[in-house]
């Protein structure tokens, strides 16, 4: 526990202090956000905002999580050492936070609202998730327990549906595709992403220690046990990545100092995706991150709707954008979105908790 406390602490500070930094040399070095001319009028002030911020939450995260570490010690009992689930979350996080610099970068350079393009994306994306799946069936422990499953989960392993290796690969790409692609759509609004993430990790700082107090892998395994590899560790992560969000979320609120951009974005789809996978919840996870799932439904359904009738379902999409041009202010927008976002997660949890009273018998 002590070790969780510390991780959010360590990466709250560091994403707070940090973050003026970047804003100062990110604005020495011109490296300002670019508006769609189409969007919301209202946004046409904030082009030329420093963005990238990403980068300070990824060195925040990787902050608490080797803060937290290094206080309880590399020798410490029950899994409190380094694990593979934490390390492959934590690197399947950084590498889709690259692809996203990269994407960031060359918008800054050439002046416009688009980066890579879509065959660039996707081949950075492919490449990280592919390596990730590959490592997370590997690195079985003393209980014969991977950082991941080759079965889909809800809260956990659903065994007549089994992915097999090739399967689970292919699984792997399309949930990280699809989470960095969410939580990009929701990244429209200040602080809108950051605070959404936030409320997410802390549901699966819960959920993850439950798992640790109630594994299989103990001497004495309990009816309703969690076959998870390093639940503490995960726990861990998720707890950095919090104090990052939330510290990041200091400059970032309206009105946003720094954007987190696609550096952020898809990082954050990256660590949601990952902490799915390693806690065995990836079905669990549609209902605590809705937000970022309804999000990417209004833009495929405004795609969908527009490709059929011509006609526009939404005003705009992503849908956050919808309510701006019905009238809505920007912080009333950004604050129910946070509400829906907090339902939506503490929801999740009491799926997970019930879940739990049923095998239970309790």
């Amino acid at each position: 526990m002590k070790g969780i406390l510390i991780a959010a602490a360590v990466a709250m500070v560091v994403s707070i202090l940090f973050t003026p930094y970047l804003i100062r040399f990110f604005s020495r070095q011109g490296f300002g956000q670019e508006i769609r001319e189409e969007g919301p009028q209202g946004h046409q002030s904030k082009r030329g905002t420093p963005t990238m911020g990403g980068v300070a939450i990824m060195i925040a995260m990787w902050a608490g999580y080797i803060g937290a570490h290094l206080a309880n010690g590399l020798s410490a009992p029950r899994g409190e050492a380094p694990t593979a689930s934490g390390l492959l979350v934590l690197l399947l996080a950084t590498g889709l936070g690259i692809v996203g610099f990269f994407d960031d970068f060359i918008k800054i350079r050439k002046g416009r609202n688009l980066g890579l393009n879509k065959t660039g994306k996707m081949v950075g994306m492919l490449a990280v998730a592919v390596v990730f799946a590959i490592l997370a069936l590997q690195f079985a422990d003393e209980h014969n327990f991977n950082p991941a499953s080759v079965h889909l989960s809800f809260v956990r392993d659903i065994s007549i549906i089994s992915f097999g290796t090739i399967g689970f690969v292919v699984f792997c790409y399309l949930a990280v595709s699809a989470w960095s692609n969410a939580v990009n759509f929701t990244d429209g609004l200040d602080g809108l992403a950051g605070g959404s993430s936030a409320l997410v990790f802390a549901i699966y700082v819960v959920i993850s220690f439950w798992q640790f107090r109630y594994n299989c892998g103990v001497q004495d395994p309990t009816v309703g046990c969690y076959n998870v590899r390093d639940p503490l560790d995960i726990a861990v992560v998720a707890a950095a990545a919090m104090g990052a969000c939330i510290g990041f979320l200091w400059w970032n609120a309206a009105p946003a100092k720094i954007f987190m951009g696609d550096t952020g974005s898809l990082a954050l789809g990256g660590l949601v995706a990952g902490l799915s996978i390693t806690s065995r919840t990836e079905l669990l996870m549609v209902v605590v991150g809705g937000l970022f799932v309804v999000e990417m439904l209004s833009v495929t359904l405004q795609i969908a709707v527009f490709r059929t009738s011509r006609r526009r379902l939404f005003r705009m999409a992503p849908f956050h954008h919808h309510f701006e041009l019905a009238g809505w202010a920007e912080t009333t927008v950004i604050i129910r979105f946070w509400l829906l976002a907090g339902i939506c997660a503490m929801f999740g949890l009491g799926l997970f908790y019930s879940e739990w009273l049923t095998a239970t018998g309790g």
